[in-house]
């Protein structure tokens, strides 16, 4: 029901679950899915990896984010329209370990990257980075 009030844009998939070891899962508004290879990601999802996972996630603009064990991060905003020049990626991790693989997003507008922690806020200026957030 929640699903019908939100605004087109952010039903859309975003990417795609490409790698699970262990029990991952993806919560789409409010309904956990444990993460395949395959699975959708859209804005709002919040993924998780267990003490013995590791997922990586494609989105559309080839940017490739790797997940170690114990990780929780959501998809804040995603704005994938360079024709458009409507650029943006914005994530909020709560905990564990990520490594991140610009794509078209950070090379056309680099300061549309964000990722916010507990302890502030990182602009992705780079093509590769990490991200640890301890407990």
């Amino acid at each position: 029901m929640l699903m019908a009030l939100w605004p087109a844009w952010a039903q859309e998939t975003i990417g795609f679950v490409k790698t699970v070891t262990g029990k991952a899962a993806v919560t789409d508004a409010g309904k956990l899915i444990d993460a395949q290879v395959g699975t959708p990601i859209k804005m709002g999802n919040i993924l998780k990896t267990g003490p013995q996972a590791t997922m990586g996630v494609t989105f559309k603009d080839n940017t490739v984010m790797s997940f170690g064990p114990d990780t929780e991060i959501t998809v804040d905003e995603y704005l994938y329209a360079p024709g458009k020049g409507d650029l943006k990626f914005s994530t909020s991790m709560a905990k564990g370990s990520m490594q991140v693989v610009s794509g078209v997003i950070a090379k056309l507008k680099p300061q549309a990257v964000t990722v916010k922690t507990q302890g502030g806020l990182i602009g992705c200026r780079g093509t590769r980075f990490l991200v640890k957030v301890e407990p």
